[in-house]
C-alpha cells in the first residue's frame, strides 16, 4: 500500500525541461517524504530526461496554448492529492529537504502560507520576502534603481506581507478555501495579490530562515518589451486591488 501523499508539488516548464530535470533530481535525493509532482509543459518540448526515471508519482500536463502562472498553478491544484500544496519555480534548486521544517510551521492555524529563505547561486540572500508595493516605495525603487533588501533577515520566522512565487507552500485547505490565484493575472503579481487576500482573511505569511533554496532568477521583463507590458498590466491590476482591500478591512468592524 502506498503512503498517503504529504505535499504535492506544481512545476511549470516554460521550455526549461533540464533545470526541471535538475529539480527532480534535488526533490529524490534530499526529501524522503511521500510527495507527487504536476509538471506542467506551458510549451511544446521535449524533456531531456525520461520521466520514469524519476523515483516520484508523477503527472504531466501538456498545454494546447500558453496559460498564464496563476491558472497553471491553479490547475495542477485541481490534480493534487497531498495535505499540502507547493508551487516551485524550475530554476530552484535544493541543497537539503526544505519540507519537514515547513511543515511544522503551516501547523499553526493562523499561518497560511510558508517558504523557505531564497538565496542566489552566489549564495547572497534574495528579496523575496517584502513588505505591499505601494506606489511612493515603487517610485521610489525605478527611481534609485536598486533592489534594497527591505527585512532583516535573522535566524528566527519572519513575518512579511507576502513571500515571493518560486518556492510558496500551503495547506490545502487554505488555497482552496482562497481559491488559488487570481488568474486575471496573466504573469507578475499573482503572488503578492494571494498573499494580499490572505492577509486580509486573517492568515500570516511566514518565511524560514532556517531552511534554504537557491533561484537562479531569470528577469524577462527587465530584457523583453512584451514582458515589461505584462508587468506593467499586473502591477495596476494590483494597485487597484490593494486599494479595494484597504477600503474593505477600514469599513469592516473589528
Amino acid at each position: 500500500m502506498h503512503r498517503k501523499i504529504r505535499v504535492s508539488i506544481s512545476i511549470v516548464s516554460h521550455g526549461q525541461g533540464e533545470l526541471v530535470g535538475h529539480l527532480l533530481r534535488d526533490l529524490q535525493r534530499h526529501c524522503t517524504i511521500p510527495l507527487e509532482v504536476i509538471l506542467t509543459l506551458n510549451i511544446p518540448e521535449d524533456l531531456p530526461f525520461r520521466p520514469e526515471d524519476i523515483r516520484i508519482p508523477m503527472r504531466m500536463i501538456r498545454n494546447a496554448g500558453v496559460r498564464g502562472f496563476g491558472a497553471n498553478h491553479n490547475a495542477a491544484f485541481r490534480h493534487a492529492h497531498g495535505d499540502y500544496f507547493c508551487v516551485l519555480n524550475p530554476d530552484i534548486r535544493l541543497g537539503q529537504d526544505p519540507f519537514p521544517v515547513l511543515f511544522e510551521q503551516l501547523t499553526d492555524p493562523k499561518v497560511g502560507v510558508a517558504g523557505p529563505l531564497i538565496l542566489n547561486p552566489a549564495g547572497s540572500i534574495e528579496d523575496s520576502a517584502r513588505y505591499f508595493p505601494t506606489l511612493f516605495t515603487l517610485f521610489k525603487k525605478a527611481l534609485l534603481r536598486r533592489n534594497k533588501q527591505e527585512l532583516e533577515i535573522t535566524g528566527a520566522p519572519l513575518f512579511p506581507d507576502w513571500i515571493a512565487g518560486m518556492f510558496m507552500i500551503f495547506r490545502v485547505g487554505v488555497f482552496r478555501a482562497l481559491g488559488g490565484f487570481d488568474e486575471r493575472y496573466f504573469l507578475y503579481y499573482e503572488d503578492v495579490d494571494l498573499c494580499m487576500r490572505l492577509r486580509h482573511a486573517g492568515y500570516e505569511v511566514v518565511l524560514l530562515p532556517q531552511v534554504s533554496a537557491i533561484h537562479d532568477a531569470r528577469r524577462r521583463s527587465h530584457r523583453n518589451l512584451r514582458y515589461l507590458r505584462i508587468h506593467a498590466t499586473s502591477l495596476l491590476r494590483y494597485l487597484y486591488r490593494r486599494q479595494f482591500y484597504k477600503y474593505v478591512r477600514d469599513v469592516t468592524p473589528r
